[in-house]
């Protein structure tokens, strides 16, 4: 399945990816496109996975953007086809747009500004207009008042410590906050010791979690029944970790005075107090780049050099490859003594190990192989035969 040095990689792309990222395939090593046949990997940003089947040529995924719901995970990783995504790439895009949002609630923006578009008559007649209808529009200020965040990766740090320059008040959530994450979050946001204290709390909260089975309905009519009846709720993260109809009803019964979201749909994108803007959160030219590059990145690294990075089924699996020495890549299941079967079949073939990673990560595991000397074209074969390996290729001196 591995290319010889001579053939190119394959990479069939599924949707539109920035130039930016693609120039960084170099022409002599792969060939791109939307047509490509029988590809070593698949590039896509919101194209479903789930609708179509993937190749068995396929050794790797990658996504540019962050959330992987539109990619079957699971059935790619029991074939040992890791999943990449481009975690924080376009978290400034999304975190300027969770600031519009913030005044957009605060100074009920949208709706002065359909207010002032009705407007007709002269200029007098409009200034008369103005005077008499804006005090419907009356907002309020931001400091002072308390931000929750839920979610302290790449964006939800962002937003926190943006929303400290407003001169607001923070209050955190994260219990599986990364250590980097953590040092990039200010010492001025207050950490809660559970969500339910954050909607206690909040004044307006906002959401930057992934969509799993644990975050789907994170906002229940439960925890919104603990806010204060002037909240504003903000969702720029994905729509279905917000039960719509409980946004509704708390809407509706004056529990809740606004829903900000990128997420339009039957329930909210007509509703007087919801404001909904079509999927804009990574809708840059910047963060396109950056997702592409990030993106073109970690498949290159995986394709050449066996590593994984930024993977959302696989462990971390870096290792500096040694000069001359071919690479064996192996997938397998974290299960005992597979290291050692491993080893043994290398030494029956009188070759030697030069260097060796291994890593795991729940029941899955990662092992890279640098071996001296020329390698059995036979060895591969005999390795995928062990019990509880998925994939193994081998890359080339």
């Amino acid at each position: 399945m591995t290319p010889a040095p001579a053939q190119r990689f394959r990479v069939r792309t599924l949707n539109a990816i920035s130039g930016t990222g693609l120039t960084r395939l170099p022409a002599e090593l792969y060939e791109v496109g939307d047509a490509v046949e029988q590809p070593h990997a698949l590039l896509l940003r919101s194209a479903r996975l789930h609708d179509t089947p993937v190749p068995e040529s396929v050794l790797a995924v990658a996504r540019a953007g962050a959330g992987t719901n539109n990619i079957p995970v699971e059935s790619l990783t029991e074939r040992g086809v890791p999943v990449f995504n481009t975690p924080g790439a376009n978290a400034n895009a999304v975190k300027e747009l969770v600031l519009a949002g913030l005044f957009i609630a605060s100074r009920n923006l949208i709706p002065a500004a359909r207010f002032a578009h009705t407007l007709e008559g002269d200029d007098a007649a409009i200034a008369r207009a103005v005077e008499a209808g804006k005090k419907q529009f009356v907002g309020f200020e931001l400091p002072g008042r308390t931000l929750g965040v839920i979610g302290l990766g790449a964006i939800g740090v962002q937003v926190a410590n943006a929303a400290l320059g407003l001169g607001l008040k923070v209050v955190g959530f994260d219990p599986a906050i990364s250590v980097d994450h953590a040092w990039m979050l200010s010492a001025e946001v207050q950490r809660a010791h559970s969500i339910e204290e954050v909607f206690k709390r909040a004044d307006i909260l906002t959401v930057h979690v992934p969509l799993v089975e644990a975050t789907r309905g994170l906002v229940s009519t439960q925890r919104l029944a603990l806010m204060r009846h002037s909240a504003v709720i903000l969702n720029f993260a994905r729509a279905e970790i917000v039960d719509e109809p409980a946004i509704v009803s708390a809407l509706d019964q004056g529990y809740l005075a606004g829903y900000v979201c990128d997420f339009p749909s039957t329930a909210v994108h007509k509703h007087p107090k919801c404001i909904s803007l079509p999927h804009l959160g990574a809708s840059t030219k910047e963060a396109e780049r950056n997702c592409a590059v990030m993106a073109v990145d970690q498949l290159r690294g995986f394709l050449e050099e066996g590593q994984v990075r930024n993977s959302v089924n696989f462990p971390e699996a870096v290792m500096d490859r040694e000069e001359g020495t071919h690479r064996l890549v192996i997938v397998n299941r974290n299960v005992p003594n597979m290291v050692g079967q491993v080893s043994t079949l290398v030494a029956q073939h009188g070759q030697n190990i030069a260097n060796l990673l291994n890593r795991s990560r729940g029941g899955l595991a990662v092992t890279l192989v640098d071996i001296d000397g020329q390698v059995d074209p036979g060895l591969c074969a005999e390795i995928r035969a062990i019990d509880g390996v998925l994939s193994a290729r081998l890359i080339p001196a």
